[in-house]
């Protein structure tokens, strides 16, 4: 099908994750549709920020492109998404290109709140920040490359949301020896925890007590990782209905992300 948006990615890139995509479904019979075109209708509501239902006619029908990212995004019995799974494989593939390994030894955390839109169920409210949503954990490496991501209520603390995430990627995160984090994190109960849960130390970036602006060294990176996702007019706000939904967005943003830049 012939379509050329903003949003898309090339067939080379996607042949990169098409073997795993298509292990969604067992094919007892030829597909009726190119997994390509449906992965890019994907993208144009992820970087349009359109309804599913005014999906371009160019790609599959609506109906057939949300049910593929359904497929896609939903949890596999205690395991990650295809779409998250997609994404550790490609961030792996990166860093190995880099010179590095895999796995990464140092990660920096930091968390953003978000507004939701009317129909989204799960909302709280952060006192903090004045925002009533979501709110977007995410730990990157030095480069910017998420290793965890994690979605709660905007209610949650930073540094329970951190625990949450590092919990759920603890598998991921066995190398990692040091944790850089801002002065939300702050506190003695959070780097015990996150001794215990990922035997790594935490550092804390702590702002000048100077009333000028200065960039905290190593922290913008974190920041820069936050500003990738707002290319993408899907994660302006949240929009959807479950917080898995919501997770799964912002890993495919990520991946739509590196497939076009490595």
């Amino acid at each position: 099908m012939a379509h050329a948006y903003p949003s898309d990615i090339s067939r080379e890139q996607f042949e990169r994750i098409r073997p795993l995509l298509e292990t969604a479904r067992k094919k007892t019979k030829p597909r009726d549709l190119d997994l390509y075109d449906l992965f890019c209708g994907i993208l144009y509501v992820l970087k349009s920020g359109c309804q599913w239902r005014m999906v371009p006619k160019e790609f599959p029908d609506w109906s057939n492109v949300y049910a593929y990212f359904r497929k896609w995004s939903a949890k596999r019995e205690g395991q990650p998404s295809l779409l998250e799974e997609a994404l550790k494989n490609v961030v792996g593939e990166v860093r190995q290109s880099l010179g590095r390994s895999a796995r990464t030894t140092f990660l920096i955390v930091d968390a953003q709140s978000v507004k939701n839109t009317d129909t989204a169920e799960d909302k709280g409210y952060d006192g903090g920040k004045l925002v009533s949503g979501i709110k977007r954990h995410i730990a990157v490496d030095t480069n910017g490359l998420p290793h965890a991501i994690h979605i709660t209520t905007a209610n949650v603390t930073d540094r329970a949301g951190a625990l949450e995430a590092f919990a759920l990627h603890k598998e991921a995160l066995g190398n990692v020896q040091n944790v850089l984090v801002d002065g939300s994190y702050t506190g003695e109960p959070f780097a015990t925890s996150v001794q215990a849960l990922l035997s790594a130390t935490v550092e804390v970036a702590k702002r000048s007590e100077l009333h000028t602006f200065a960039v905290i060294p190593k922290r913008w990176v974190v920041e820069r990782s936050f500003a990738w996702l707002e290319k993408c007019r899907r994660l302006w706000k949240n929009c959807e209905r479950k917080l898995n939904t919501s997770l799964q967005m912002v890993a495919l943003a990520f991946l739509a992300l590196l497939l076009r830049r490595s």
